[in-house]
């Protein structure tokens, strides 16, 4: 079958288009002429899908792909967090497979250190991006980095906005992860407020499709109140419902002076959709952390190292020693000490 002469026009019209001057190398050329015959040919590859084969494009991963990939590694790769595994996946597939969204995808995780924050706003990117934390489409914010000075806020407010207004214009499904809420300046969050609100439009961009994951260690100290109240009641932790916790979580956070979230427009206009509670790891946990830590290096578990890195880890309260108070943090550094890698 010949191709015909319109439709090769087409093709080597949208070379120039899928890949840059100057930035490609011969192989690569080859494979961009082939892409763009074959879809010429047979109309089977569309424009969008055979850029996204060469450039990152935004929302990456088709929308299902994305959920079952979040469920897949949240399931493998952490643990002691049923209700944060049950609430994410739920929250972001939902969100993802709605068409007609309201507003932005919002969520706020609380816990103490090194249970599983960070790891779980890791995971959301790579199920969406497969670039994960690396996309462009990704943007992350830590606040004694980005916003040290409280003198700065205002300035801090306008760069803010900014910086949101101009990549949502750029990609809708874009993702945007705030760490350590519990030390930013009071009121400088309020300043995304429009943006997280039920607007359709504002100023002829639309937000409903963006994600926002805050992440905070304020409010810990009520998620281990109720959890110690499930173990002293002899109640497994499983038991615990989101239900539980969420409302006095939410309480907690709003007013914690030294929060970001004092007194914050985003809690008292519900604008956030979820605060994720993640509960205190035991010392099975630590040692699930281990083992996987050390497979993934590629190394045979001893589990006699393992027992002894666990039991190395504080734990509180005092007299029970139920909870690691730094959760799984240390444990790779740990692991360099007894192995020599």
């Amino acid at each position: 079958m010949k191709l015909r002469r319109g439709a090769l026009r087409a093709a080597l019209v949208l070379l120039p288009l899928l890949v840059p001057a100057g930035a490609v190398e011969p192989i690569s050329l080859g494979l961009a002429i082939a892409g763009a015959a074959a879809s010429a040919l047979t109309g089977f590859i569309s424009y969008p899908r055979l850029y996204c084969y060469f450039r990152e494009c935004c929302l990456h991963r088709h929308d299902q792909r994305a959920a079952a990939a979040l469920q897949e590694n949240l399931d493998k790769r952490l643990f002691g967090q049923h209700l944060v595994s049950k609430v994410v996946v739920k929250a972001v597939r939902g969100f993802l497979n709605n068409t007609n969204a309201k507003k932005p995808l919002a969520l706020s995780l609380h816990g103490w250190t090194g249970t599983g924050k960070n790891f779980v706003s890791k995971i959301v990117a790579e199920s969406i991006y497969k670039k994960g934390l690396q996309s462009k489409y990704v943007h992350q914010f830590v606040a004694t980095l980005h916003f040290p000075h409280a003198h700065s806020i205002n300035l801090y407010k306008d760069q803010l906005q900014s910086w949101i207004r101009g990549n949502v214009s750029i990609c809708p499904r874009s993702l945007f992860i705030f760490d350590e809420m519990d030390k930013m300046h009071a009121g400088l969050i309020d300043s995304i407020k429009p943006f997280l609100d039920y607007y359709e439009l504002l100023d002829g961009v639309s937000y409903r499709q963006a994600i926002f994951i805050f992440l905070s260690n304020a409010g810990a100290e009520k998620i281990t109140e109720v959890a110690l109240d499930f173990w002293r009641n002899g109640r497994s932790r499983e038991d615990i419902q989101l239900t539980d916790i969420q409302n006095a979580l939410s309480v907690s956070v709003f007013n914690n002076k030294n929060s970001g979230f004092w007194h914050s427009t985003l809690i008292d206009k519900n604008l956030i959709d979820y605060f994720i509670p993640f509960l205190p790891l035991e010392y099975k946990h630590v040692k699930m952390c281990v083992r996987v830590e050390i497979e993934s290096r590629g190394y045979t578990v001893d589990e006699d190292i393992l027992t002894r890195i666990a039991d190395e880890m504080t734990y509180f309260p005092r007299e029970e020693r139920i909870y690691s108070d730094k959760g799984c943090k240390t444990v790779d550094a740990k692991l360099d000490y007894y192995f020599d890698f």
